[in-house]
């Protein structure tokens, strides 16, 4: 049965799935990324606004917000793995993972717009309801999420391909969360007669959050219904058997048990943390420690756009030419290095001052190119983990995209969830107080803001770095993989030798 894709005429089956491989069409590529959209937005709420929506403006403890967000992340270190587990051995009319992203696309929606419009209730109800609806997102989330990511690595398995493929979901997810942002932040957090700065306008946010539903939901309907046709050339779920719980623990367990993909989450699992603090912050740093005004904010995230749009296509030609793990680890310590020199020196004395037009020109510039290194890390962290998909399978015999793509999805996550309970740690420690005006603000928060930040941020950084370095798989040992597999695949194909006659 053809693919549909340039080049390819795949023959699939039950007895032996096969993957498509080749360069993809534009439009599949174009159809994946899009429903990343929906992480996106939501990613870009948790990670950014969230903290203070349900703190600065609601007046619920950040300590309390953190718990909520924490308890919904212990869910998902439960609920991810079944998720990704289940899609790999689904079977359906409309394969292994499309059901499961169509399932989602409503709930998601639904319980988003829920999320910024909470009822009036007391700081002890509220955190309540933040952490019932936190758990409801994440796992409704992860029904789309994991399946969809986990697809990936059964469209290519080409080691620069699938960089490719990725550089366009981490496109869409960053071009969809900054979307998002910049509407909140420019037109929708307005100052109004009793509100005179506009991220602490509770208004804006209830909007925001109709809106972003509605994205999300469109996004992952029209994403799975673009990728849709290519159901039937895609792996067939392995063949069924009766397992007790104890064997289904036991074979997820050997699968994850790769050292490379335990090095690889583990150096996630920090950069992640770093990063879910410093999207954490982000709000906090913009509105008190620069003193910028939401329009300022609105403009320096319409200027990270040209960061998605350079990584866009930078991220495979870095893969091709250094390899995604040497590429993965520079990117990542020059994304750390531009980011946290500014605080830094601002710490130090040696920065412009608020209110001039120095910092603002300084701190935009440097946000475009911090991220942009970001996004092509990231992107090479995801690509890495599809490689992982091969090499487990010859040591196992089975094919486990949705379990590795659920821990990606599970390191996403974390960082909104980790976070923002640093974030409440820090915020917390330096004695920042709900409700207080950035002018109103005494001059010692804002220095220990700072001086408590930059070096959790360093330390985390550096961490994952050298956690990556434990990374095996290369471009060369990926090959020698799919080799290998293959010889597999045509000695089960082909298990007697034939006799000539005579």
């Amino acid at each position: 049965m053809g693919s549909g894709l340039p080049g390819e005429d795949i023959m699939v089956s039950a007895a032996a799935p096969t993957a498509t491989d080749g360069r993809l069409d534009r439009s599949t590529r174009v159809f994946y990324g899009l429903g990343s959209l929906a992480f996106g937005v939501k990613d870009n709420g948790f990670s950014y606004m969230l903290m203070l929506f349900y703190n600065q403006v609601l007046g619920v403890p950040a300590s309390l917000v953190a718990v909520a967000l924490l308890t919904a992340l212990v869910f998902d270190a439960i609920i991810d793995p079944m998720i990704g587990h289940l899609s790999d051995n689904f079977r359906s009319a409309w394969g292994r993972r499309h059901p499961f992203m169509y399932a989602a696309a409503l709930p998601v929606a639904v319980s988003y717009a829920a999320l910024w419009n909470p009822p009036d209730l007391s700081a002890q109800g509220l955190f309540l309801y933040l952490t019932v609806l936190a758990v409801v997102i994440r796992a409704f989330i992860a029904f789309y999420e994991v399946p969809s990511s986990a697809l990936a690595a059964e469209f290519t398995s080409g080691y620069d391909d699938r960089s490719v493929l990725l550089s366009y979901r981490f496109f869409f997810a960053w071009i969809g969360g900054l979307s998002i942002q910049a509407l909140a932040f420019g037109v929708l957090l307005k100052p109004d007669a009793t509100h005179a700065v506009g991220q602490l306008n509770p208004e804006g946010y209830a909007r925001y959050g109709l809106i972003a539903s509605l994205v999300m939901l469109v996004a992952i309907v029209v994403s799975a219904a673009g990728t849709h046709r290519h159901i039937p050339t895609l792996r067939a779920p392995p063949e069924k058997r009766a397992k007790t719980l104890g064997q289904t623990l036991s074979e997820v367990r050997e699968s994850l048990n790769n050292r490379s993909f335990l090095f690889l989450l583990a150096s996630s699992i920090a950069t992640a943390l770093a990063g879910g603090l410093v999207a954490s912050m982000n709000g906090y740093f913009n509105t008190f420690f620069w003193g910028f005004s939401a329009a300022q904010i609105s403009v320096i995230t319409l200027g990270v756009f040209v960061s998605a749009f350079v990584a866009l296509p930078t991220a495979p030609l870095l893969s091709r030419r250094f390899g995604k793990k040497h590429t993965a680890m520079l990117l990542a310590l020059l994304s750390l290095l531009i980011g946290i020199g500014p605080v830094l020196l601002r710490l130090a004395g040696l920065f412009p001052a608020n209110g001039t037009p120095q910092l603002f020109g300084i701190l935009f510039t440097t946000s475009i190119v911090g991220v942009t290194f970001g996004i092509i890390a990231s992107t090479m962290g995801s690509s890495m983990i599809a490689d992982v998909v091969e090499e487990a399978e010859l040591k196992t015999g089975r094919r486990s995209e949705g379990l590795f793509f659920a821990a990606s999805a599970f390191v996403g996550k974390s960082v909104s969830g980790f976070g923002i309970l640093a974030a409440a740690l820090l915020i917390d420690a330096i004695g920042l107080q709900p409700g207080v005006a950035p002018a109103d603000m005494p001059a010692d928060v804002i220095q220990r803001m700072g001086a408590v930040y930059a070096p959790v941020i360093i330390m985390l950084y550096l961490t994952g770095f050298a956690l990556l370095s434990g990374y095996r798989i290369s471009r060369d040992s990926h090959a020698a993989t799919l080799r290998a597999l293959a010889a597999d695949a045509e000695e089960a194909a082909h298990p007697f030798p034939v006799k000539e006659d005579g």
